[in-house]
């Protein structure tokens, strides 16, 4: 609530012309105190708060009509195939285009998408198809919504750079995850209860309101340069630089890879359907405050590093973060007390808040600006694709091992992949931020 209410008084009141010369040093809300980047939040709270209530919807809707989980895995499948495929492609497009009128288009197409789902739920739409055309059609828009992921995450990645000063990175890093778990709460919360009140078809009704009001948002932040000096260049070429540039730099290379891996393996969020109706029996509220608990602790841990700066032996603190992830899957996959399996899942939003706000302030100091549109590519085929992915290991290794095993199997593998990068990965073990800090703050 507090953020919600800063959010609102800086977008009112906080003076455009204002210069990060008046903060004071290690100021928690400096990012806040730039007007266009309450601006941005706003844009972005609307669009993940529809997002993940749309997901979560999404997911209600097929375990609905199939009641098999190995289908809410194809949710995921076929929202990583698109993704992975334009991934690269939609980076170097971003790097050659103006960022805020590039959102703009993509926040335009994910209304078409949000419409079409709508619609296609309705009792009208159900009297002319079938279930399973119904399925299929589902599945089709989360296929397209798939193809807009690819380009969301690098025009993101990319806006939050021409709008912050690079000394503050971090502190708008914070910010900008705070607000994206806050989002993801209020949003997989809403969606529990949501379905309970109005049902899966007024909900989705809902999204596309949201997705409508961060269109007409967006255009109150001015266009921004286009960075890169190499407009024009070829597509391969470009694509080339931006996996070279990934692979080179080792401290990027394996925070990202240990975040995909971690969670690939820990993606139990795709089974609480199954969960909150089988196992501890609790509908679709208690699926509600399941979906909610892990982005509830990522949200709180997010804020508290708002005061307390984690750049000092970050590679260190992003192996423990992540470690105590698995072990917290494990809990929760092994417990058949509601309670338990909620505080589980909320420690595991907040292991996994530390290692967020880790992985994006590595990013933000070390990407050079023409480049991050496909650094944050590589990022999303990484991590962000890792989210899909591991929703379909989950479907999958719940239908061939059962759904505790699979959850179980999932956090055990956590834990051995950070063993294994802690041992293999030095650059990353020994890695600390304070210095590029000191340098930017120095550059500036």
């Amino acid at each position: 609530m507090r953020l919600l209410c800063s959010l609102i008084f800086y977008i009112l009141y906080i003076d455009p012309n204002y210069t990060m010369t008046k903060k004071r040093k290690n100021d928690p809300y400096a990012a806040l105190r730039i007007r266009e980047f309450n601006i941005f939040l706003l844009v972005r709270f609307a669009l993940v708060f529809a997002w993940s209530m749309q997901f979560i919807v999404i997911e209600w809707k097929v375990y609905e009509l199939t009641g098999d989980p190995l289908y809410l895995g194809f949710i995921g499948l076929m929202e990583i195939i698109p993704a992975l495929l334009m991934a690269l492609f939609a980076g170097h497009i971003v790097d050659q285009r103006e960022k805020r009128n590039l959102l703009a288009l993509c926040i335009s197409a994910f209304s078409l998408i949000s419409f079409g789902l709508f619609w296609f739920t309705s009792e009208a739409a159900e009297k002319i198809f079938s279930t399973h055309t119904i399925l299929y059609i589902i599945y089709a828009f989360v296929f397209f919504g798939g193809f807009l992921r690819a380009f969301f995450g690098p025009i993101i990645f990319s806006l939050v750079a021409l709008i912050v000063p690079k000394k503050i990175y971090p502190n708008a890093a914070t910010w900008n995850s705070s607000l994206w778990q806050m989002a993801r709460v209020l949003g997989v919360s809403f969606a529990g209860f949501s379905i309970n009140w109005i049902g899966v078809h007024w909900s989705l009704c809902v999204i596309f309101f949201l997705v409508t009001f961060s269109f007409f948002v967006v255009f109150k932040i001015k266009r921004k340069p286009v960075l890169n000096p190499k407009i024009g260049e070829p597509v391969l070429q470009s694509l080339k630089e931006g996996v070279h540039f990934v692979l080179k730099t080792k401290a990027i290379l394996g925070a990202l890879t240990l975040d995909m891996f971690s969670v690939l393996f820990g993606g139990a969020i795709a089974l609480l359907a199954v969960f909150a109706e089988d196992i501890l029996k609790v509908g679709p509220q208690g699926f509600g405050i399941l979906v909610a608990a892990p982005s509830i602790g990522s949200f709180l841990t997010m804020l508290v590093t708002a005061y307390i700066p984690i750049s000092k032996d970050a590679g260190k603190k992003l192996l423990i973060a992540i470690f105590g992830f698995g072990i917290c899957i494990i809990i929760f996959g092994i417990s058949s007390i509601f309670w338990i399996s909620v505080v589980a899942l909320f420690f595991s939003g907040v292991t996994d808040g530390v290692s967020m706000v880790i992985r994006q302030t590595i990013l933000q100091l070390k990407t050079p600006d023409e480049m991050r549109g496909r650094v944050s590519s590589v990022n999303s085929m990484f991590v962000g694709s890792s989210n899909e992915l591991g929703a379909f290991e989950s479907g999958l290794t719940a239908k061939l091992m059962g759904t505790v095993t699979a959850v179980v199997f999932g956090g055990s593998m956590t834990l051995l992949t950070v063993v294994a990068t802690g041992v293999l990965n030095p650059t990353l073990r020994n890695l600390d931020l304070t210095k590029d800090l000191e340098e930017h703050e120095k550059s500036e």
